[in-house]
């Protein structure tokens, strides 16, 4: 009997373990879910036989070790700064191991002795990053091998709410790790453009958007990711002359959010010791400029706004102008920020998120320029069932079937930009209804 290891019993992973569940006794599985939280294990296993549900804190690696090396197989999707822990034991254990991460230059680092082991390290296998990767690989390699060059690429998705469940004025809700909403973009994002790499500091990053449309959806809007130029050799794009990866917002959403980048309240990097009985309006107050004008009107003077400007709305819907209590520990900017959204951006008991998806593509064929753009939606079934659980999820899970079965001959630190990845896994994820639907305008 296989025993897949799931380390992790979050957001993200009812799917996986609901597809390796329904999965097991026709392949002779156990699956064995460990969480910090063994109650929230024991809940995605749903007393299922073939399913068991242990306690697990990652910082004791005694543990960790003992529950790696009982398995034949190890999926983490532990926070992705201690996925390098799981990785040194799955090496030691000699065990693949599954992530839907990228890869940290730690990661990176082991690719050797994974390879030399004849392991695999298999990452970025779920939605951004994975099914991105895999969806545009595919494209690619048919242009190629029709004989046609690629001058553009643009791939660009985002976690967002679906529109019956749309109901504030940010178009936006939590639906996956909200601490990494907050800190997004951060760093420096890097990309090529018209032949010249371009550099865009977090601080301009929600200025420079591009426009997206997608139909029945209509308007969206999308910023450049971290490192975009890192994944022209992995898909083959040397020659290009523009490549950028992004993430794409509902209309209005980047210009608000710009607000708390430009003030430093999505600054992780230093704690607040805030007074008793401290407030949202305070909070705000702390990063503008002294003035005797109310706040709404020395915010609107700051970033030279009308006082009815929606970018006001949106902020003004959050309680930033209201004298609404917040806790008052020692904690960062982005944390009190984070706390005070969680409230506002929670996901209610019906509602229901999306993923969005596009690609495109400008290519030549012979004399003519033609654009190809390639977009997927995915909408959620409720607030456990998301769409980004089914989209990260089901890759995962798809792909360590196909381990186990030895239909992967891959082996070291890889990501799923080969065709032995791309093609099955691409192919059952059609059943469950995700799949593309292409365009292409002349």
């Amino acid at each position: 009997m296989e025993n897949i290891l799931i380390l992790g019993a979050g957001r993200s992973s009812i799917f996986l373990i609901d597809y390796l569940l329904q999965n097991a006794v026709k392949n002779d599985w156990r699956i064995t879910v460990a969480d910090i939280n063994q109650e929230q294990a024991e809940n995605k296993i749903k007393g299922n036989s073939r399913g068991k549900a242990v306690t697990l804190n990652a910082d004791d690696e005694a543990a960790l070790e003992k529950l790696i090396s009982e398995a034949s197989i190890v999926v983490s999707l532990l926070p992705p700064s201690l996925h390098i822990k799981a990785a040194k034991y799955c090496l030691k254990q000699s065990k693949n191991l599954l992530t839907a991460s990228y890869v940290s230059p730690e990661m990176h680092s082991l690719h050797k002795e994974v390879k030399e082991k004849g392991l695999l390290f298999l990452n970025e296998m779920g939605m951004d990053p994975g099914i991105d990767h895999m969806s545009a690989i595919k494209v690619i390699d048919q242009l190629k091998s029709e004989g046609k060059k690629i001058t553009t690429f643009k791939s660009f998705c985002g976690g967002l709410i679906a529109p019956e469940s749309d109901t504030n004025p940010w178009g936006y809700k939590f639906t996956w790790n909200p601490k990494n909403i907050i800190l997004a973009g951060q760093g420096t994002a890097r990309f090529l453009e018209d032949g010249q790499v371009k550099y865009v500091p977090y601080h301009q990053l929600f200025k420079r958007v591009e426009n997206f449309y997608f139909e029945r959806l209509g308007e969206f809007r999308g910023y450049a990711n971290r490192d975009s130029l890192k994944y022209r050799e992995e898909y083959g794009l040397d020659h290009v002359k523009t490549l950028i990866r992004g993430t794409l917002r509902k209309t209005g959403f980047c210009k608000a959010w710009d607000v708390f980048v430009e003030l430093g309240m999505t600054d992780d990097s230093y704690h607040i010791t805030p007074p008793v009985d401290f407030t949202k309006k305070e909070f705000l107050k702390s990063f503008l400029p002294a003035s005797t004008l109310p706040t709404r009107k020395n915010l609107a003077h700051y970033l030279n706004l009308a006082l009815d400007d929606e970018i006001l709305v949106k902020i003004g819907w959050l309680g930033f102008f209201e004298d609404e209590e917040i806790e008052s520990s020692s904690a960062t900017p982005a944390d009190i920020l984070l706390s005070i959204l969680l409230d506002k951006w929670k996901l209610e008991e019906d509602d229901k998120d999306m993923v969005v998806m596009q690609h495109q593509f400008i290519y030549e064929e012979g004399e003519e320029e033609k654009t190809l753009i390639t977009s997927f939606v995915e909408m959620g079934e409720n607030p456990e069932k998301t769409a980004m659980a089914k989209t990260v999820g089901l890759p995962l899970a798809i792909a360590t079937k196909l381990v186990l079965e030895n239909k992967i001959p891959l082996k070291g630190v890889v990501i799923p930009t080969n065709k032995e990845i791309y093609e099955p896994v691409l192919y059952e994820l059609e059943k469950f209804g995700i799949h593309f639907k292409e365009e292409i305008i002349s």
